[in-house]
């Protein structure tokens, strides 16, 4: 998995989530959004009734576009969560 993390910017403690399965790094104090932006994942879900792809969209919880599976409870604001050690990440991108 790529890591798309500016180098130089110091880090919390380093913590592993999965997402749909693999592993993936995170660091304390970030946001499950920057962790999968920083892992590559652009597409989140698609849309219900179209089927287009969804990504990132405001960042900031208005939007609920970046809506994920977290331990199990789905349409979580990917943006609003804080990333917590072992943390489970599903996304539904279909073939995306």
């Amino acid at each position: 998995m790529p890591d798309h993390r500016i180098e130089t910017v110091h880090r919390g403690e380093a913590l592993t989530v999965t997402v749909n399965g693999t592993p993936v790094q995170a660091f304390r104090g970030e946001s499950v959004h920057a962790v999968l932006l920083a892992a590559g994942y652009l597409s989140l879900r698609r849309s219900r009734r179209l089927k287009e792809p969804r990504g990132f969209f405001c960042g900031m919880g208005i939007c609920y576009e970046c809506l994920v599976t977290i331990d199990g409870r789905p349409d979580q604001r990917a943006c609003m969560r804080p990333v917590e050690p072992g943390m489970e990440i599903r996304i539904d991108v279909g073939d995306v």
